[in-house]
């Protein structure tokens, strides 16, 4: 089995891809959708890098995998998918959670918010197949609740859970998020054995060192500087709360979950022929109403 990344600056993230030398049987996991704010444009530059490399090494791609509905990029599953028709985009059965939430966030009274815009609906702890592939998803929310690590041999893909060492845990800050679960989703990472491979879904390379994107189970649980195996629940979830209360949301969050609880679907299009995004405003005034 080969595992590829792709490392997307813009958004710190990183999307994988994984394949069968023999047999070309391939997954993707999290890929991006490039997005401008102020200009509005949305390009495909890391979806062609991909497209480019799946097709370099003649692979076959299976599933388009996402760890969770992701709140700081666009997903470019729909792009792929029209380039390899027979990948099926998969999330977690417990996405509804999060449409759910975003669908009255948003007030989008037509949003069905039952998976269906998704292809694969995947259990948790139920292995599943990609030709020659096992994935075992294992669930991990507390970023948000849908959040999942797909385990592949001795390769652990954990999205926004566990990142390298240096950086610690995601926030979970976001609506259900908890740090209580993320405490016991990573204590249950934990228990993988220590050589078990970590391949991280961001890198934001504190203290501008170089980038990473692997580490193993066995160096998070003695060098996490936010969850070690010896920390207990109660300090966790002081620090993650304490520390989730001085980010800023991120830069993509509002456009990254509209286009992401829908599969990576942009809006329909409207009569212009453009489509639109919401832009919901919360008011915090001094000097009276708007």
């Amino acid at each position: 089995m080969k595992i590829h990344h792709f490392y997307d600056p813009d958004t710190s993230t990183l999307t994988y891809v994984v394949f069968d030398e023999a047999s070309k049987d391939a997954i993707i996991i999290d890929p991006v959708l490039d997005f401008d704010p102020p200009s509005g444009k949305v390009e495909d530059r890391s979806a062609q890098v991909v497209i480019s490399f799946i097709k370099e090494h003649n692979l076959n791609p299976h599933y388009i995998l996402e760890t969770h509905a992701h709140a700081d990029h666009l997903s470019s599953s729909q792009l792929l998918k029209q380039v390899f028709p027979k990948a099926q985009i998969g999330i977690s059965r417990r996405i509804t959670v999060v449409q759910e939430v975003f669908k009255g966030v948003f007030n989008l009274p037509d949003f069905m918010a039952d998976g269906s815009d998704f292809d694969f609906l995947f259990d948790d702890e139920k292995e599943f197949k990609a030709g020659a592939l096992k994935i075992f998803p294992i669930p991990t929310p507390g970023h948000t609740p849908a959040c999942t690590s797909f385990l592949i041999e001795n390769n652990l893909f954990t999205g926004d859970a566990l990142f390298i060492p240096d950086s610690g845990t995601g926030r979970c800050d976001f609506p259900k998020g908890s740090a209580s679960d993320l405490f016991h989703s990573v204590t249950r990472l934990y228990q993988l054995p220590d050589a078990t491979n970590v391949f991280v879904g961001h890198d934001y390379q504190p203290n501008e060192r170089e980038l990473r994107f692997q580490t193993t189970i066995g160096e998070n649980k003695k060098n996490n500087i936010q969850l070690k195996s010896t920390t207990t629940k109660e300090e966790y979830v002081a620090f993650r709360e304490a520390r989730d209360k001085t980010l800023k949301a991120p830069r993509l969050l509002l456009p990254s979950l509209q286009v992401n609880i829908a599969a990576g679907h942009l809006p329909g299009r409207e009569e212009n022929g453009k489509s639109y995004l919401k832009l919901p405003l919360t008011p915090i005034l001094k000097t009276g109403k708007l």
